[in-house]
């Protein structure tokens, strides 16, 4: 019965990709060929009801995975993933931490060593076991970095390779929670990741314990919560398991140890990486390790914390006489694993010399999935149950999140970039394309490219990432030719000037919008889609986006609401950036110079 069902399955599955398969048009290909048409038919798949929303782990997905992988087999892309295959399994594992790392004082003449859930918290994810010890500790105030609040707590301060303290959980007077609220979520990763900051030690933020995250969040621009990350990003439950498959009510339950009867243990965290990786500490800290911290300096935690928990203005200064010394000591067992798959494409290169190295493409390709519940009357009226994002009133019949333009507008145009490649003029480095799944449970898919790559991550000379491609930020009429570019200033100053001097190569070139990479970006947006998890290695990025809108993760972001003639244009400035990177001889110079582009910037910067 199990081999009919299979062979039924593997059948239909077979006729179901026939049916949508889309022959490829004779072109040239090349940058031109990018056309409007093609990404509407795509689409048009893609995020319709029958993908019921492309949810990780879900069917769905699988059948946007096998019709892109169709896509790239007509037009001759070779597969990217292992064995000949187009598709990458990205594992995602539920761990269990035991965790006994601790963190040691010496300051007033005295040595306190607080242990992990004992006057301070560590994420259950620490990394793999090591050292980290210091003298130099700086207190960074409420540790925030807000142009817009005219309030930056690093001003003149140079804390690379030093730990940081902060404190104020609601940040100071004037700085409105809910605004703020990534900010102050991310002061950890920004200490560490931004500031270059040995460890973080802040209290606890959002009535959360644990210390925040060292990577931000979960889901595309405009999703997710601070703190979501350092490997922790939810990815749901497990599903199946619980009860067996097939059971009849009236079927007795089976002993344990046969199929369905022990149910999967409850995680501490859920990752994608390496488990022996460094990772930043983040630690939550409770009155008790600030009072033996500052026990030594000229101002007392006492007057710290009350000016603190009023919003004063709280002094910034390098403590005198201190040594931290932290110690990672976690064992990690792994209690759930999932499989989802990223897809992966390669167009060869032309240069014997270069075709070794590589451009990289990126999108993902999953959303949110549909709600499994009815329509119910509430104090409130009818609503929808179970739903799995905000449901548009109008729309309340509509159970399925299609997610046309996160992140299928991305998707349908990576597969134009993809197919211009395979059918045009092959630049001189090879072309890599990775369609990433889960995304929006927190950069599952890239996330797991970067710490298990089927191409070596120092052979990767850049990557352009595009998520939500296909309409105008608040559908505004005169954001109709405007993309906003995040994070191609700050690791290399030269991929920022070839992305606009592919700009101005476009027949109708579209206008560039820094806002998005301003630092004093509320939305973080630079944390918040799979560029960063290259970036995160030191690869050059740029994120292509334009914006969000009122259908943003509703039920009702549906194509039919796509500008593909924008989208189009999009495709044709991310094919540019890619041909041109690809050409040259030479990979993109890594300045790290940082976010140097904002609100109101334009042009070329000088190296």
């Amino acid at each position: 019965m199990a081999v009919v069902r299979k062979t039924t399955a593997i059948l239909t599955l077979g006729i179901l990709l026939l049916s949508f398969s889309v022959t490829a048009r004779p072109s040239n290909g090349g940058r031109e060929g990018i056309t409007p048409e093609e990404l509407k038919e795509w689409l048009g798949y893609l995020a319709s009801d029958d993908l019921e929303g492309r949810n990780t782990f879900s069917e769905g997905l699988g059948l946007a995975a096998a019709y892109i992988a169709d896509q790239l087999r007509s037009w001759g892309v070779r597969p990217g993933g292992p064995n000949g295959s187009y598709f990458q399994r990205v594992a995602v594992l539920g761990v269990k931490s035991d965790n006994h790392s601790t963190i040691t004082i010496e300051a007033g003449g005295q040595k306190k060593t607080f242990e992990n859930r004992s006057g301070v918290t560590f994420p259950a994810n620490v990394g793999g076991k090591r050292m980290l010890e210091s003298s130099q500790v700086e207190f960074v105030g409420y540790g925030l970095d807000a142009p817009l609040a005219h309030h930056n707590d690093y001003e003149g301060k140079n804390v690379k390779g030093k730990f940081v303290v902060w404190l104020g959980p609601n940040g100071p007077q004037g700085l409105e929670a809910r605004t703020y609220r990534r900010l102050l979520g991310g002061r950890s990763r920004y200490a560490t990741e931004q500031q270059g900051a040995l460890a973080s030690i802040g209290p606890p933020v959002f009535g959360r314990q644990g210390g925040g995250a060292n990577r931000a969040n979960q889901g595309g621009p405009g999703q997710g919560q601070p703190g979501a990350g350092n490997g922790q990003a939810g990815a749901g439950q497990a599903g199946a398991g619980q009860q067996g498959l097939g059971r009849g009510g009236d079927e007795p339950a089976r002993p344990q140890g046969q199929f369905g009867a022990i149910p999967v243990e409850a995680p501490d965290f859920t990752t994608v990486q390496r488990l022996d990786g460094p990772l930043a500490p983040a630690v939550t800290a409770q009155d008790d390790f600030f009072e033996a911290l500052f026990s030594g300096q000229d101002i007392k935690y006492s007057e710290l914390k009350e000016k603190a928990a009023k919003g004063d203005p709280l002094p910034s200064f390098g403590l005198k006489d201190v040594k931290i010394t932290i110690n990672l000591d976690a064992t990690y067992r792994v209690v759930r694993t999932q499989f989802t798959r990223n897809v992966i494409g390669i167009v060869d290169g032309g240069d014997l010399a270069l075709k070794g190295t590589y451009v990289a493409f990126g999108a993902h390709y999953d959303h949110v999935g549909y709600a499994e519940g009815e329509i119910v009357q509430t104090k409130d009226g009818p609503r929808r149950a179970g739903a799995v994002g905000p449901v548009t009133e109008s729309a309340l019949e509509d159970r399925i999140w299609n997610g046309a333009d996160d992140d299928g507008s991305g998707t349908v145009t990576e597969l134009a970039i993809a197919r211009a490649f395979a059918l045009g003029p092959k630049p001189r480095r090879s072309l890599l394309f990775v369609w990433h799944a889960g995304e929006e449970k927190g950069l599952l898919g890239s996330r797991y490219y970067a710490d298990y790559p089927t191409i070596p991550l120092d052979r990767i000379v850049a990557q352009v990432n595009m998520d939500m491609v296909g309409r105008n930020r608040d559908d505004k009429s005169d954001e109709s030719n405007t993309i906003y570019l995040v994070g191609d200033d700050r690791i290399s100053t030269e991929f920022h000037n070839i992305a606009v001097d592919a700009n101005a190569a476009l027949t109708r070139p579209l206008k560039l919008d820094y806002e998005m990479n301003d630092p004093a970006d509320l939305e973080q947006v630079y944390y918040r889609s799979d560029h960063y998890s290259y970036a995160a290695k030191g690869i050059p990025i740029v994120f292509l986006t334009t914006g969000l809108h009122p259908d943003y993760h509703h039920n009702t972001d549906s194509a039919e609401k796509i500008d593909y003639n924008k989208m189009a244009s999009v495709g044709k400035l991310a094919y540019e950036i890619g041909a041109r990177t690809a050409n040259l001889d030479h990979a993109p110079a890594r300045d790290n110079k940082g976010p140097r582009l904002g609100k109101g910037s334009s042009g070329k910067l000088t190296t």
